[in-house]
Order: C-alpha cells, then structure tokens, then sequence
C-alpha cells in the first residue's frame, strides 16, 4: 500500500512542479547560445536580427497552454524586447504533440 501511495506522489510531483517548456531559448549579449525544443526558422531569424540590433541577455520560454502558446521572458530582457519578440512569435508555427482524429 505504501508503494502506491508513493509512486502517486512522485507522478504528482513530475506533473506539477518540472518545469516542462516547449522550446526554451537562452540569449548572451544578444546571440543564441543554447535552444532547446521545437525552434520554427523564421521565428530564429527575427528574434537574431532584434538581438543584433538591440542586444541582451536573458532566457525565453515557451509553454503549451490549452488557450495556445505562453512566452515566458527573464527578469534580465528590456519590456521592450519582450515585446518585439511577442510581435514576431509565429503562434501557429509549433507542432502539436496529438494528431488530429477524423
């Protein structure tokens, strides 16, 4: 009984408190140093071109919601790059883990 009871609480805690983004970015001094996930081309070039014009440093973060996708920006990127990167975020340019059933 006691194994049941600890295998629940362990699946809880990797449903509820991992951290499980869909594509998550992170930016030095305006470059691309690491990127893990789903990365659409055309979403990597303009968020390359709002880094080499204006640069910074932080990471970016995107989650899978039911309503769609979630950008999640560190503390360390301007308002005003969050919102440039907002504005070229392709929202239907992410796969979607479940095929459509007919």
């Amino acid at each position: 009984m006691m194994y049941v009871i600890l295998a629940g609480a362990i699946l809880l805690f990797w449903l509820v408190l991992i951290d499980r983004p869909v594509l998550k970015v992170l930016f030095r001094d305006g470059t691309i140093e690491k990127s893990k996930g789903h990365f659409p081309p055309s979403f990597r070039h303009n968020v390359v071109e709002i880094g080499r014009i204006t640069p910074f440093t932080g990471e970016v973060k995107v989650y899978s919601k039911r309503s769609g996708y979630q950008l999640s920006f560190s503390k360390t990127i301007p308002k005003g790059v969050q919102q440039r990167v907002r504005n070229v975020f392709p929202h239907n340019g992410f796969k979607s883990k479940g095929g459509k059933k007919a």
